[in-house]
């Protein structure tokens, strides 16, 4: 996984007042949980901002005035106009225990089905994981090169080691629908023509007279 470093600085104070200068200060209020103690702390909004703004994953690395942190980003708050970083979480990794997290979710190959007029949907850019720090992956791959008109890759049809997709095993993340332009595959017109010649035989010999 790919990593990122942060520095913080520990707030003295919390509170809404100190949290309205420190965002006029161009600084983001942020707190560290999940280790032996949260930790309050801001950070430049320019810096979080590499992390918030990327369809990348990151392991944080933060240096809070020397206090070394191994975390990953949690549910970062926004203006409801203005659309500013408000307030963002982090929770700390450590050694042998599990991380849930989101990862995206990337298509690889020219699906057959999309090639014959077939429509792509991409029901699901990121998945919810977990596991440990060191087996997350920054993406996980699907190929849909031998994808035709009308099959679909559900969430129990992905097989990641050492990693659980804690998503609804029944959940469609990527499908190939049909439409006005789609064309029959030759594969699929064979399979047609074999299955019109065995319909053929077999009422052929319910025609022929039984023997005496």
């Amino acid at each position: 996984m790919k990593t990122i470093e942060i520095k913080g600085h520990l707030r003295e104070s919390l509170g809404t007042k100190t949290a309205k200068q420190l965002r006029r200060e161009g600084q983001v209020p942020c707190v560290a949980y999940g280790g032996e103690s949260n930790v309050h702390f801001y950070a430049d909004e320019r810096e979080l901002n590499k992390l918030i703004y990327t369809p990348n994953v990151y392991q944080v690395n933060l240096d809070v005035d020397g206090k070394k942190l191994v975390a990953v980003m949690r549910n970062p708050e926004f203006h409801p106009v203005k659309d500013n970083l408000l307030h963002l979480d982090f929770i700390e990794v450590l050694p042998g225990k599990l991380t849930t997290m989101r990862i995206p979710l990337t298509l690889t190959g020219a699906s057959i089905g999309v090639k014959n007029g077939g429509v792509l949907r991409h029901n699901a850019k990121k998945l919810l994981v977990r596991g440990l720090i060191e087996n997350i992956p920054d993406e996980i791959v699907v190929d849909i090169s031998k994808m035709k008109i009308g099959d679909s890759k559900k969430v129990g049809g992905l097989d990641i080691e050492n990693l659980e997709i804690l998503e609804s095993s029944n959940r469609v993340v990527v499908a190939v629908k049909t439409s006005r332009k789609a064309v029959t595959t030759d594969d699929e017109e064979e399979e047609g023509e074999e299955g019109a010649e065995g319909a053929t035989e077999g009422a052929d010999a319910s025609e022929a007279p039984a023997e005496s």
